[in-house]
C-alpha cells in the first residue's frame, strides 16, 4: 500500500519575487538587444524569459485543510499540506484533495432485519480523508467508495439486529441507538480504512417498517404495549390486595373466613384492574347476607 509522505516544497513568495524580477530583467534585455541589433543577446534573453516562466509554473497554492498530491511522471512524490503559496518542481502534477470534514446521508434502503421483517433504514456518515496517498491511489474514486461501502455496512447492520426487541436482554435498532451507532461506525471504518478515510460519526437518521407491513407491525406494538400495561396493573393490584388483607389482620379490624377472603380478593381485583370505574353496592345487612 502507498502511504502518505509529506513534501511541502519551498516557500512560494521568494520564488515568485525572484521569478518576476528575472522575467522583467529578461524582457528589458530583449528590448535593449533588439534596439542594438544583437541577435545572440535577443536569443539569450528570450531563453531567459522562457526559463523564468518555467520556474514560475512550479508555484501552487495550498488552502487550509487541503493537500496537494505531487506526482512526477506517474510516480508519487509526496503531499503538500502546509497552507500558503508553495513552489515545487514544475514537472510535478498537483492534485487537490480536501481534508475537511464531510458528511452525507445515504438513501433509504429497504432491507430485512434479523427477524426477516422488511424495514427502511438510512444513516448519516461524517468522515474525512486522513491519508491522501491511500485515498488517491488505493481506490478509483474515494468519494464514491465511501458512499457505496457505507450503504453496504448499513445493510449488514440491519440484518444483525431486529427492529424492536421483545425482551430487555435483546438488542434492537430502535431501543439501543447508541450501541447500534457505534457498531455502524466501527463497521464502516473497517471498510474504509484502505481508502485513507476516517469515520468520525455514523448514526441512523431514518428507521421505519416497510409500508406493506407497517400497519400490522403497529398493531403488534400496540398489543405488546397493552399486555405490558396490563401486567403492571395486575402486579400492582395483587400487591394492594395483599397489603389490605395484611393490614386488616394486623389491626384486628375484622375476621374473614377463606370464602369471604376469596370474595374480597375477587372484588378488589375487579375494581383495581377494570378499565371503567366500579359501581359501588351498599350492603345494608351483614357480610353473610
Amino acid at each position: 500500500m502507498i502511504r502518505e509522505q509529506e513534501r511541502s516544497g519551498l516557500h512560494g513568495v521568494p520564488v515568485l519575487l525572484l521569478g518576476i524580477a528575472a522575467l522583467a530583467g529578461c524582457i528589458y534585455g530583449v528590448i535593449q538587444a533588439a534596439q542594438s541589433r544583437a541577435p545572440l543577446e535577443v536569443v539569450a534573453f528570450a531563453l531567459g524569459i522562457g526559463l523564468s516562466g518555467f520556474v514560475l509554473a512550479g508555484l501552487f497554492v495550498v488552502n487550509p485543510n487541503e493537500g496537494k498530491v505531487l506526482q512526477l511522471f506517474g510516480s508519487y512524490v509526496g503531499t503538500a499540506r502546509v497552507a500558503g503559496l508553495r513552489w515545487a518542481n514544475p514537472f510535478y502534477s498537483k492534485r487537490r484533495v480536501s481534508l475537511r470534514v464531510r458528511n452525507f446521508e445515504s438513501a433509504r434502503l429497504k432491507v430485512n432485519d434479523a427477524e426477516g421483517n422488511p424495514i427502511e433504514i438510512a444513516a448519516v456518515v461524517v468522515w474525512r480523508v486522513v491519508d491522501t496517498a491511500e485515498a488517491v491511489f488505493e481506490v478509483d474514486d474515494f468519494e464514491n467508495y465511501v458512499h457505496v461501502q457505507s450503504e453496504a455496512a448499513e445493510r449488514n447492520l440491519a440484518t444483525s439486529y431486529s427492529y424492536d426487541a421483545h425482551d430487555e436482554t435483546q438488542k434492537s435498532l430502535r431501543g439501543h441507538t447508541a450501541e447500534v451507532a457505534e457498531h455502524l461506525k466501527r463497521e464502516i471504518q473497517e471498510r474504509l480504512a484502505k481508502a485513507g478515510v476516517q469515520v468520525i460519526e455514523a448514526r441512523i437518521s431514518h428507521l421505519a417498517y416497510a409500508p406493506e407491513i407497517a400497519a400490522a407491525m403497529l398493531q403488534r406494538q400496540q398489543a405488546g404495549a397493552i399486555i405490558a400495561a396490563r401486567q403492571r396493573i395486575v402486579e400492582g393490584a395483587v400487591g394492594m390486595v395483599e397489603m389490605a388483607l395484611e393490614m386488616l389482620s394486623r389491626k384486628d379490624i375484622i375476621h374473614l373466613d377463606e370464602e369471604r377472603k376469596a370474595a374480597m380478593v375477587s372484588n378488589l381485583l375487579v375494581v383495581l384492574c377494570g378499565e371503567r370505574g366500579a359501581q359501588p353496592v351498599l350492603n345494608t345487612g351483614t357480610i353473610y347476607q
